[in-house]
Formats: structure tokens, sequence, C-alpha cells
């Protein structure tokens, strides 16, 4: 009686299959990562971004299967995931892998001949390091109840906070709760090509600061590079006007529809997000009272640990503020720095207007209300304060930013305006 081989040929057909499939999938969605987003394209739709959300989830779901042996339910989970978001190209290379796996020993992420790897140029590097950026996410997670070491004070007119941390490619999203910020949501973030650390227009770096959201982008207005909006922010601020930085549109934006995320360092110097992770973070945030810090590296400080430093930065503020309302201009001088500059006027200039100002107040006691000390820590040592200052038993009165430097260990105004 002859061997009826046809069963067995069909499975090893199958396991060859499921390795070709793998490779080609891994080779496709690399030389994917390399093409052009046509700026003609129309975006993501309401229903992609809902459809999106948890994709970051369900991928780190998928590592964690992994992790633990149990392939099968990885690989399973691994293609319903790219079958929902198709141009998730990291989600597409752990699913390769994980059909390459059936058939051979896979030893790293993106497993493919030297060949292969060496046509994908930087782009399999791009996609290892997006892997290993998102895997710290999971395994690194900030200590509870922690926030950024430069959130000193937030008035409740802020009703959320941001903060990046470039050297993990993590956003942060705070709410401003009464007893102190809270973590809401982070987000897989791309800087700049070269970085972080922005000093000139065109040095494809992402700027390093406080700063602040001044308005939202609708994306029917943009190009479909921009994905589903943009937030601007106040880049340059003050400080690096001082600096002589320069530079200009900088914006926390979305991505092409072709892509799902970028690569950790892939912008000309904005912040982007997943185009899901945006349409949450703009429908979230406030403009104009939503601080943003980027850092090239977050500390992550008890809430409790910064009040001593609060509370000894206001009460040079109210030394401040009670000299003005004396009139005691010799003092009041003493606070402002020699290079002191407010919306292109030098302290010459500026002072006969606070004199004016100085003489009104005197007949009114000052008071300032909706504190915020945001600190920034580099070569110098800053301090940006966001305040209403008004007459007692008024209801309201102007929103002003100061910009305080320490000088020979004493803080000086070097900025001062009104913003609202």
């Amino acid at each position: 009686m002859a061997l009826d081989l046809k069963p067995v040929f069909r499975s090893v057909a199958r396991l060859f299959a499921r390795a070709l499939i793998g490779s080609l999938v891994l080779l496709c969605q690399i030389q994917h990562a390399h093409a052009a987003t046509s700026a003609a394209n129309s975006g993501p739709t309401e229903a992609e971004l809902n459809t999106d959300y948890q994709a970051e989830k369900r991928l780190l779901g998928v590592y964690e299967l992994i992790g633990s042996g149990r392939y099968r339910e990885a690989l399973q989970k691994a293609e319903q995931l790219v079958k929902d978001v198709p141009h998730f190209q990291l989600a597409q290379l752990v699913y390769g892998d994980l059909l390459a796996s059936r058939i051979h020993v896979v030893k790293t992420l993106g497993d493919v001949t030297p060949e292969a790897a060496a046509s994908a140029g930087l782009t399999l590097g791009d996609l290892r390091q997006e892997s290993q950026r998102r895997l710290e996410a999971l395994r690194e997670r900030p200590p509870a109840n922690a926030i950024p070491s430069q959130f000193l004070k937030l008035a409740m007119r802020s009703k959320h906070a941001i903060a990046v941390d470039a050297s993990r490619s993590r956003l942060y999203l705070f709410e401003n709760t009464p007893s102190g910020p809270r973590l809401l949501r982070d987000y897989y973030v791309s800087v700049g090509k070269a970085g972080v650390s922005k000093s000139i227009e065109g040095d494809q770096r992402t700027p390093l600061g406080v700063y602040y959201v001044t308005g939202l982008l609708n994306r029917k207005t943009l190009g479909d590079f921009y994905g589903s909006g943009a937030l601007p922010i106040n880049y340059p601020n003050m400080l690096d006007l001082r600096r002589s930085k320069s530079g200009r549109g900088i914006w926390l934006h979305g991505t092409p529809s072709s892509q799902f995320a970028r690569a950790p360092q892939a912008t000309d110097g904005c912040l982007v997000i997943s185009n899901p992770d945006l349409h949450h973070l703009s429908s979230t945030v406030e403009i104009q009272t939503t601080p943003i810090v980027v850092a090239p590296k977050l500390t992550w400080v008890s809430a409790a640990s910064l009040e001593p430093v609060a509370g000894g930065f206001e009460s040079i503020l109210h030394e401040w503020l009670n000299a003005k309302t004396r009139g005691d201009w010799a003092q009041v001088q003493g606070f402002y720095a020699p290079d002191f500059n407010s919306f292109g006027r030098n302290l010459s200039q500026w002072l006969p207007e606070l004199k004016a100002e100085m003489a009104r107040a005197r007949s009114r006691q000052l008071q300032i209300k909706d504190l915020t000390l945001l600190s920034w820590v580099d070569t110098e040592e800053i301090m940006v304060v966001t305040f209403s200052e008004l007459g007692r038993g008024a209801s309201s009165g102007p929103l002003k930013r100061q910009y305080w430097v320490k000088i020979d260990k004493k803080w000086k105004i070097f900025f001062e305006g009104v913003i609202g």
C-alpha cells in the first residue's frame, strides 16, 4: 500500500508559507516606513482614531505574552492588532517575527538576513529603538503619586499640565486637582532628528524648557503630514530670546495617515505623537493655560518635597509685591536684572511705566491670585511665574507672566509682561 505523503507536504508547505509571510511582512513594512507621505491624503477618520486608541497597550500585551512564553496567544493578538491597525509599523515587525519563529529561532527583533537589514537602512534600527522605548515605559513607571520637579505650583486655572521626557520618548499628561497634579495618561512621543536642545532655526532639534500650549490647529486646515491636528507652543519663550535662540513653528502634532508613529528621533524639531493620542490630548487640554515642560530627562519627586522650594520663592515674590505697593522705588528696582526686557523694551524704557504703575498701586493694596510656579534648571536657575495681580476687593486683574533668574544667589526679574 502506497504511503500518502500529501498531508506531510501540505504541513511543510504551511510552515514555509508562514515563514515566508513573516519575512515578507517584515521587509514590506521596513520599505513602507521609508515611503514618502502625500499631502493629498485625506487624513485619519474619526473611526480610525477611535479604533487605534488602544494600539500601544495591545502591543505591550503581546510583549508580555512573549515574555511568559505564550507564543500562540501572542501571535493571535499580534495578528488581530495588525488587522485593526495595519499602519502600525512596529506591530507589523513583531507580527512578522512571531510568524517566522514558527519555522526558526528568532534571536532579535526584526531578525532578518544581514542583506535585508542593510537594505532597510536606518528604519530597522529606528523600529528597534521605538520598541525599546515603549518597553521601558512598561517596565519603568514613574513612582506612585510623583510629579516632575518643575511643577512647583499650579494654579487651578491650569486644569492640565504636560511633561516630556526626551530620554524615554514619553509624554505625560497630568490633571491638576485640589490635592496636586495627578498623572492621567502617558504617550510615546518623537523628537527632533538631531535630538533636543534647539538653538538655531533649521537645526532639527526639539527645544528644551518651560512652554505653554498657545493654540489648536484643526486637521482639516493642515496637510496630511500633521495628522489629526496640532498644538503650537510658545517657542521661542522669553528665556530662549534672552539666549538668542532662533526658529519658530514648534508644534505638538500627529502623524501622516500612512504611519501610526514616527521614530524616536524623526522630526524637524516638533513633538509628534500618534493621531489617536493627539486626538485625545487636544480634546482634553486648554489653550494658553496648559504648561508643557520638555526635559532631557524628568526627575520625579513627591509634591510635598517641592513645598519648601515653592514657599521660599513665594516669600520673595511677595517682597517684590509689597515693595511695589509701598512705593519703595529703590527696593523695587533691585528686583530687576540689568538685561531686563519686556516685549522689546529694556530696563531704562520699562522703569517709567513701572513707576507709573506703582503710583497707581499706592492707592490700593495689591494681591496675587492664581499663582503658577514652574522651575527650570540647566546652566542657570529659572522660575517662570504666572499670576493675576489685583487690588484688594477686586474680582479680577491683569494676568502677568514673569521670568526670574538667580544671579549671585539672588532672584532677579528679566522679563515681565501682561499676557491676558
